[in-house]
């Protein structure tokens, strides 16, 4: 079986998705019968990119000003995909985000989630009509349409108006660098940021309005003085667009001190500052799986989350859900959780036992399932 995988989005810094990229394509490797050929956007490769493109972040910032970019850089990107389509004996495409190319043959397609349906002010306007197209063609041709829950796939079903047979669950893995840590082993890590094993709470996310990072600011704050001290937020994850929104908040929390604004950290210390979490916050509003929750169980770290979208799907049992509009009830569940060391360490266990259920390689053999479903019509 002789797959085409859309890489392009392992040019920048990785986030979900990239993240997803990455990890599929390396347990596909591992499937027999399955040779994948790497589309990078500039041009075709049989490894993976081992690194985001140098400066890809303003480079991008700046394309993006330009009127037309997104259409224009996806006319070169066919150009590109075609030629190399004439030196390849490719059977099936696989577009694992929102994005698909014109392929004249079967087609694979992943939707993480609706986000540009349920909340399309988080999308710069012309980033958003592009979505709009794109994705109804995708889903539109796509033999299989692979998604992160069962949440996600209802949604589907329900604004495509597809046939459940066409649409497959594929829950996400978690890397092996998430696991428990002593803090002896995490010292080397967080040394270097000041941080203390067990001693801070973390949010993991993209800066944008849909995670929700408001009410964990407002949670934080609503803790006792002394206990804000004894654990202060960190905020670990990339700026979004419409960051503004949480600046007036956030530069607020910034001047007390007691919250921090890690920005991108790279996989193993975003792994090794996780583990070191005394909690997860994660509030977002919406999620088609929601990765960290995963990573933060796998790490021994329990996860105080909004009762949204698929995070019950993700979490089950081991999650301390919340409302996500309610800071204050946020702020009782982190006190809770951080008084209480039975009650920590019982949604500790859970969490472990709850991520052994998920991995890559399962993931991969449903995809490969849904090749060759695709294939066969």
């Amino acid at each position: 079986m002789k797959v085409a995988l859309n890489t392009r989005i392992l040019q920048a810094p990785r986030t979900g998705i990239g993240q997803y990229v990455a990890a599929l394509a390396q347990a596909l490797g591992e499937q027999p019968g399955v040779r994948l050929d790497y589309f990078q956007g500039w041009g075709w490769s049989r490894a993976l990119p081992r690194a985001a493109l140098p400066g890809y972040s303003r480079w991008s910032s700046a394309v993006r000003r330009v009127p037309g970019a997104y259409r224009i850089r996806r006319w070169l990107e066919q150009q590109r995909f075609d030629r190399g389509l004439r030196e390849r004996d490719v059977q099936l495409y696989h577009e694992p985000s929102l994005w698909p190319l014109e392929f004249d043959g079967p087609m694979v397609m992943t939707v993480h989630d609706l986000t540009h349906v349920r909340y399309p002010q988080t999308q710069p306007r012309n980033r958003l009509a592009e979505i709009e197209r794109r994705v109804g063609e995708g889903v539109a041709r796509a033999g299989r349409i692979l998604v992160d829950s069962h949440f996600v796939g209802a949604e589907l079903q329900e604004y495509f108006g597809l046939p459940a047979e066409r649409v497959m669950v594929a829950p996400l893995g978690c890397a092996a660098r998430f696991r428990p840590r002593t803090a002896e082993q995490l010292r080397t890590v967080l040394a270097p940021l000041a941080l203390e094993a067990g001693g801070y709470l973390i949010c993991v996310g993209t800066l944008e309005p849909r995670k929700n990072l408001q009410q964990a600011l407002r949670a934080h704050a609503l803790l006792p003085p002394a206990m804000r001290e004894r654990y202060p937020l960190l905020i670990a994850g990339m700026a979004g667009w419409r960051q503004e929104q949480l600046s007036a908040e956030l530069a607020a929390a910034l001047a007390g001190g007691q919250v921090r604004l890690l920005g991108y950290l790279d996989d193993d210390t975003l792994a090794g500052v996780l583990a070191g979490a005394r909690l997860l916050l994660f509030p977002s509003l919406y999620e088609g799986f929601g990765l960290p929750v995963l990573e933060a169980m796998a790490s021994g770290v329990p996860t105080v989350l909004a009762r949204t979208s698929s995070l019950p799907e993700v979490a089950g049992e081991a999650g301390c859900f919340v409302e996500p509009q309610d800071a204050q009830g946020m702020a009782d569940a982190i006190r809770r959780l951080l008084e209480d060391e039975n009650e920590w360490a019982r949604l500790r266990g859970l969490g472990l036992d709850r991520a052994v259920a998920f991995s890559w390689q399962a993931c991969a053999r449903i995809t490969v399932e849904a090749y060759r479903q695709a294939m066969e019509g």
